[in-house]
């Protein structure tokens, strides 16, 4: 039995009545922030993980396809470090194929019980081989498993076909719990925009973007208006 459909207008008064930016909020004082946003990251990382946030290192990965069309996805976090914000993907994925056609990305952070955002883009460098293989080594086998079992995002037309991919790739992995590495990357996005958002009742946010002048080597902080 199909089910009703929901009425245009009711869905739109649900949406309008559902709640948001409710606080209290955290204190903020942008005067006292780090002097690069890496640091200003690992901060407020810190204090999502004290406040209970769920997943904090998950995060929406946007690529460019090779018609110029968006594309957005979540992922997880693997490090932060001078070269730039870290995750992992396989080679032959939609967003493997994009990071390397297009070397360009962005990532966006969302913290609701805090009413925090946080946005940056830049170049998608491709880390070095030995770190793509310490990352899939540090990975569950069952992760491991899943990742060289599937064809990802390809249509799948039966359950049956990906259980069998499953239970050959369970076989191939006990004697080599390698294999698919060659095709495992890690990327770090090396940002020259970084922005932090605190939400507000008010619609009032407040908001920080540090800005990179490659010619300087340094980062330059910004109020921007909500």
């Amino acid at each position: 039995m199909s089910q009703m459909a929901i009425n245009d207008d009711s869905f739109r008064t649900e949406l309008r009545n559902t709640k948001v930016l409710e606080g209290p909020f955290p204190d903020l004082d942008f005067d006292k922030f780090p002097e690069i946003p890496h640091d200003a990251f690992k901060l407020w990382f810190h204090e999502a993980v004290a406040a209970g946030v769920r997943e904090p290192h998950a995060m929406t990965l946007s690529t460019v396809d090779d018609q110029g069309h968006p594309d957005a996805r979540v992922l997880i976090l693997k490090n932060v470090d001078a070269r730039g914000w870290h995750f992992a993907v396989k080679s032959d994925s939609p967003k493997g194929k994009q990071l390397a056609g297009n070397g360009h990305a962005a990532l966006t952070f969302y913290w609701p019980q805090l009413a925090r955002q946080i946005r940056l883009k830049g170049r998608a460098i491709e880390l070095p081989e030995a770190e793509s293989a310490l990352d899939y080594q540090a990975r569950p086998i069952e992760s491991r498993i899943s990742a060289v079992a599937s064809d990802q995002s390809e249509v799948l037309f039966d359950r049956d076909t990906l259980i069998q991919n499953l239970a050959e790739t369970k076989l191939k992995m006990s004697k080599d719990a390698m294999s698919g590495v060659e095709k495992w990357r890690v990327y770090t996005v090396a940002p020259d925009m970084v922005e932090f958002w605190q939400g507000e009742a008010s619609r009032l946010h407040n908001r920080l973007q540090y800005t990179y002048n490659e010619g300087e080597d340094k980062w330059q902080k910004n109020l921007l208006w909500p």
